[in-house]
């Protein structure tokens, strides 16, 4: 194994913070980027290098890359890993949260390839791991912003692989399922507030008790160790599939949203939610 210098975002915390730390024990040099950069302190002492970077921020994002450039001359890996999830029916969403969802989710992502791409071209090959998820295959019930945007890094990510590979550069996608993350946690605070005093209350305040009990019951979700052996294998091996479908119902759930008709589907999910909380 050759070591890579790699720009990983999202790192404060879960899958981020965990592969950058898998990562530079292997041998790499792990540049690790968030908006709290005090909760990277502990990296250090693995020799990975933390960088405050909000992806929404333009200024921060070239500071960053040009950081890593003036240390090291080259990027070999981007990690985009940065996002989270704002559920909410769609009528009441405001706009403002819904740029933001596509902002930090796939338009951050989108400047940071821009940004990385001209060195690694000139230094004639790199590779850049896109975190997706499999909810950019299948739409759950409220999950209509968070879906749009890991949609659009499918189709991204699809179309910077074709782009890109004749420069000797990879694109790659992290796929994740049920993780225990803290992310249902989250994703269901802002589906209660969402919904508070709408039309859609009853409902989705069944959905977000039904997140909250399957992240509270952690045995249901796959480690986030899933990932980062996903991850360090679209690193590490010399020819990385373009996918990484990983964890609980990764491959299962997609493959339901395929096959069954449209209404099918819609009839499965709002019967998955009149399920009991006990």
């Amino acid at each position: 194994m050759i070591p890579k210098v790699i720009l990983i975002t999202g790192a404060s915390s879960g899958i981020g913070y965990d592969a950058a730390q898998a990562l530079s024990r292997q041998g790499h040099k792990v540049y690790a980027a968030a908006r709290r950069v005090e909760l990277m302190e502990p990296l250090k002492g693995l020799g990975v290098v933390p960088l405050r970077m909000d992806v929404t921020d333009e200024a921060s994002m070239q500071e960053g890359v040009h950081t890593i450039l003036e240390a090291e001359g080259r990027i070999d890996v981007l990690i985009n890993n940065a996002g989270y999830g704002y559920f909410g029916a769609i009528e009441t969403t405001p706009m403002e949260d819904a740029r933001r969802q596509l902002e930090v989710n796939i338009f951050g992502l989108a400047r940071l390839c821009q940004l990385v791409l001209p060195a690694m071209r000139a230094q004639g090959g790199g590779r850049i791991v896109n975190t997706s998820s499999i909810a950019g295959k299948m739409v759950l019930l409220f999950g209509g912003w968070y879906n749009i945007s890991k949609y659009s890094v499918e189709a991204f990510s699809d179309a910077l692989r074709m782009e890109v590979k004749p420069f000797g550069i990879d694109v790659c996608m992290i796929e994740p399922g049920g993780i225990r993350t803290d992310w249902g946690f989250i994703a269901a605070r802002h589906l209660r507030e969402n919904a508070l005093g709408s039309a859609y209350e009853e409902a989705a305040l069944r959905e977000a008790s039904l997140m909250e009990f399957t992240y509270s019951g952690r045995w249901l979700l796959s480690s986030p160790a899933v990932v980062t052996r996903a991850i360090l294998r679209a690193v590490n091996r010399r020819h990385p599939r373009t996918r990484y479908l990983i964890g609980m119902g990764a491959h299962m759930i997609p493959l339901l949203h395929a096959i069954l008709p449209a209404r099918w589907w819609d009839a499965l999910i709002r019967r998955v939610l009149q399920i009991k909380i006990s």
